[in-house]
């Protein structure tokens, strides 16, 4: 054996092993999110809303692990509750935008001409917008809340995964699968959801685990800003808007729903990172 072959063999195995670990890891840290905003009923300490005027500002202990805020409430407690929050805010700001964003693109890059020619000038005009700019409009139009949050995220987010449908379209329209397909007779519906789209979707599904880092960031900034979730609700970016004030003298109260929305985004990056090795997409 060569010491090419064996050099080779060497770095197919680390890669193997790299998108693994990469796999395994991400999806450990979104199943235990995910395992824990369900439990939160019975892993909670606390009410995560109960205020103890007693209890006011008290630093992490055996009582209180990750301490109390300036109305005496749980900091564990409500970080465990807001995991239910801010997973949601992560699945619905990425599904209707990639739903909305696949349909558009496929019939946009299959169609082409006009149909093409009159959707991407829409995803222009959208683009010309700064993207937070554009979502902190549409929800002060709307009104504070998630379900603003998600109109707004529906309407603004959905124009990246039509870009990206609609270049594997042009690619794959013209495919030998997809004329045998037009010689058989097949409808156009069928053309365009059974046999292009599976194969122009990869790319899209890759994307929405980046994008839905970006929507959780999106969404504890909106509620830092007051626009996203009202309190008393426990929502990781309302806890750290309720703690800057006392950053200097209870460093607990933002430090810990902070560390969580990192850890989460972490957790989908690396599964983004996976799926695209294991679809070849990065390739």
């Amino acid at each position: 054996m060569s010491l090419d072959t064996v050099a080779h063999s060497s770095i197919g195995w680390r890669r193997f092993f790299g998108k693994q670990l990469t796999l395994t890891l991400g999806g450990s840290i979104l199943l235990f999110f995910l395992l824990l905003a369900i439990s939160a009923p019975l892993v909670a300490p606390y009410d995560p809303i109960f205020q103890n005027a007693d209890a006011r500002l008290q630093a992490p202990s055996l009582l209180h692990p990750f301490g109390t805020d300036n109305f005496g409430r749980d900091i564990l407690s409500r970080v465990i509750w807001g995991a239910r929050i801010d997973l949601q805010i992560a699945v619905i700001g990425v599904l209707f935008p990639f739903l909305i964003g696949t349909t558009v693109g496929t019939i946009a890059g299959f169609f082409g001409g006009i149909v093409d020619a009159l959707f991407m000038r829409i995803v222009d005009i959208i683009l010309a917008f700064p993207f937070l700019v554009l979502m902190l409009s549409i929800i002060a139009i709307l009104g504070p809340g998630l379900s603003s949050f998600y109109i707004a995220m529906a309407l603004v987010g959905w124009v990246s995964y039509a870009r990206l449908i609609r270049a594997q379209m042009l690619v794959l329209k013209g495919s030998d699968y997809a004329v045998a397909a037009v010689s058989l007779g097949f409808s156009r519906p069928r053309i365009m959801f059974r046999h292009l789209l599976p194969n122009a979707i990869a790319g899209s599904i890759v994307f929405s685990m980046s994008d839905a880092v970006l929507v959780l960031l999106s969404g504890a900034a909106v509620s830092y800003l007051g626009l996203g979730v009202q309190p008393p609700l426990a929502e990781w970016g309302v806890m750290v808007a309720e703690g800057q004030s006392f950053i200097t003298t209870a460093w607990w109260i933002t430090m810990f729903p902070g560390l969580s929305i990192v850890c989460l985004a972490f957790g989908f990056s690396m599964l983004g990172d996976a799926l695209g090795e294991l679809l070849g997409v990065h390739e």
